[in-house]
């Protein structure tokens, strides 16, 4: 297994020809080429969504971004590959900053009604594979 998570981090080190990456106002939404390119069919309302809320310079945020783009990668049955993953910077939005500046980086998953469902904190010290696995279960639940 630590062999697979090594090879998704090498990946990520070829952001463009591995991962779509689109600046989307505030937001950066992170979606693996492979399901942009599949079919018209696939619609983003189809899609599971996850929300991560950071901030310019924190360490932590970075982290767990570079894990979470890992994860993406990696196959299997906890697959990731039609999350939508979009990171909202808490310092352009009052609201978002007042709620959240001491806990960033800060997961949800956006339910298709558009409300959020903030995720249990996640350790920094957790592996891309063991990553996945928490964010799947968490989108079965």
């Amino acid at each position: 297994m630590a062999s697979a998570a090594a090879a998704a981090m090498a990946a990520v080190a070829r952001p463009a020809s591995v991962v779509l990456v689109t600046r989307q106002r505030a937001r950066w939404v992170f979606k693996p080429l492979a399901t942009s390119s599949f079919s018209s069919s696939s619609t983003p309302s189809s899609s599971r969504k996850l929300v991560l809320y950071s901030k310019p310079g924190c360490c932590l945020c970075d982290g767990l971004k570079d894990k979470l783009q890992a994860a993406f990668l990696l196959s299997g049955p906890d697959s990731l590959h039609d999350v939508d993953l979009q990171i909202r910077d808490i310092t352009s939005n009052p609201e978002w900053e007042r709620a959240y500046q001491y806990e960033i980086p800060v997961l949800a998953k956006l339910h298709s009604d558009g409300t959020e469902e903030t995720l249990p904190r996640l350790s920094p010290r957790l592996g891309v594979e063991l990553l996945q696995k928490k964010i799947a279960a968490a989108f079965r639940q």
